[in-house]
């Protein structure tokens, strides 16, 4: 079986249908793109879309120490390059599971296979003839795989080449997790390939004692155990960011591809829910630009397809009329034939232009005002700073375009028997800057804003901070320090 006769065996998992308020479709990550891929072949157009969730709607407490209950991972696959039967080249087959599935009713064993089987896909998403090799420089990245019932598991993938003589096939170990967290499970590798270099065997004590310890909550540390022969007993601290809705995010390789005006120019057609292709030949860079551009929405959640690493096999994705954000490796560019209403940026170094497709009116959405602001809190930031500098520093700028444009939500809603009713007329009145007005008509037709606000209407507390933007500054600001640039805007929540 094929590659292509295996996503399509996926066809009853492969959609996600969630309805809420409205009649919303919505498909996420690679299960999208099947969908698409099925229905285009019966001639079926269907706007469809997934809400991805890239970040919390409220961030978790912080109060236990530990998540109970909750496991670091759920498997370890191994990946590896076999050669085809007919001896022309290697294909990715999984050839080892930690632990071994355990015991499920039929319905749930046929629905894991069903997903398993397409994880393989993501360990090798070029779609190219593998051969041996004898040099390889381990790379780390991620992808997002989702349900029929709306869960999500994060894919985390490390490929490297073993240690050995002569020419040898690569290996991709898996991690399939329900925790976001690609920092943590960047270390967990390193773990992971300095075992292996060893010998396979040590690999799998350390993933039991990982998947027997309890996962620490953000902002707390577990340590491991782990015995590593002519070493000795070695204890692995592994700690959690205190703001768990950006410990899945590393702005660091964003802003090393693109300048801060670069930036904001994929920030307001991301805003715009919009078509977006990022371009590189470096998985880990498409996983992590894919992600922090995701998290530059923050508290609104992307709604749309999302796949940070498009495998070849499903590329004609790029043809969906929907909305997504997609990482493609730059060798596919020449498959991507429609370019209409198309953002096409390249992060690789050296590219003569990073837009190689715009729709024109991208750097005319955002307020001029607003976008200096932007830019002025970005140009704060020390080039050498750590990650969670960074992090404070980019997610207080973007922030501010929310905070000043909508930020007044909270004050138009009307009470309607036991819930509440947004009041878009009165809001929009309520701009304070008439000059945002077109950026606020705008944005308040996207399905990130149209959600949030449907959320927000079901809140029973709603005269408590935590579902307004109000919380998610206490979150991310709990200094007067870095305060000092936003206070003079809070005023508009009172």
């Amino acid at each position: 079986m094929n590659d292509r006769d295996q996503l399509h065996t996926l066809s009853n998992c492969d959609i996600l249908v969630y309805q809420k308020h409205t009649t919303m479709k919505k498909i996420s990550s690679m299960f999208s793109t099947l969908q698409e891929k099925l229905h285009r072949a019966k001639s079926v157009s269907d706007a469809s879309t997934h809400h991805t969730g890239q970040a919390s709607a409220a961030p978790p407490s912080a109060r236990d120490r530990t998540h109970r209950g909750q496991l670091f991972f759920e498997y370890l696959l191994v990946v590896s390059l076999k050669k085809r039967r007919d001896g022309d080249g290697y294909d990715p087959q999984i050839i080892y599971q930690f632990p071994k599935r355990e015991v499920m009713c039929r319905l749930q064993r046929e629905e894991e296979e069903r997903c398993m089987k397409a994880v393989h896909l993501f360990c090798f998403p070029e779609g190219i003839n593998w051969v041996p090799l004898t040099q390889y420089h381990s790379e780390t990245f991620s992808f997002v795989l989702t349900e029929v019932d709306g869960s999500r598991r994060n894919g985390y993938c490390r490929r490297l080449l073993p240690n050995g003589s002569g020419a040898r096939t690569l290996e991709a170990y898996c991690i399939i997790s329900r925790v976001a967290c690609f920092g943590l499970f960047s270390k967990i590798f390193d773990e992971v390939e300095k075992r292996r270099q060893k010998s396979k065997a040590m690999i799998y004590p350390f993933m039991q004692s990982l998947r027997e310890s309890p996962l620490p909550a953000p902002g707390n540390t577990v340590k491991i155990t782990s015995f590593i022969p002519e070493s000795g007993t070695e204890v692995i601290s592994l700690t959690r960011p205190a703001d768990s809705w950006l410990e899945h995010v590393d702005f660091q390789t964003l802003f090393r591809c693109l300048t801060d005006e670069e930036v904001l120019l994929v920030f307001t057609a991301v805003v715009m829910e919009r078509r977006i292709v990022f371009l590189s030949e470096e998985l880990s860079t498409l996983s992590q630009v894919l992600h922090a551009v995701a998290a530059l929405l923050y508290p609104f959640v992307w709604q749309h397809t999302f796949i940070s690493t498009v495998p070849k096999v499903l590329i004609d994705v790029c043809s969906a009329p929907t909305p997504y954000l997609l990482g493609v490796q730059k060798n596919m560019l020449e498959l991507i034939t429609d370019r209409s209403d198309l953002l096409i940026v390249d992060l690789s170094n050296g590219a003569k232009t990073k837009f190689i497709t715009k729709l024109g009116d991208e750097e005319s959405i955002l307020p001029v005002k607003l976008k200096e602001e932007v830019l002025l809190v970005l140009s704060a930031r020390k080039h050498n700073a750590c990650t969670d500098e960074l992090n404070k520093v980019v997610s207080e700028a973007f922030l501010l375009v929310f905070i000043r444009s909508v930020g007044h939500f909270s004050q138009h809603f009307k009470r309607c028997g036991s819930g509440r009713q947004f009041q878009k007329k009165s809001f929009l009145k309520g701009v304070e800057h008439k000059s945002h007005l077109n950026f606020v008509t705008q944005f308040i037709q996207t399905q990130m804003f149209d959600l949030f606000i449907q959320e927000e209407e079901t809140q029973t507390n709603p005269n408590g901070t935590q579902h307004t933007l109000l919380y998610y500054i206490n979150c991310l600001f709990r200094n007067k320090h870095t305060l000092r640039n936003i206070h003079v805007h809070v005023h508009v929540f009172k």
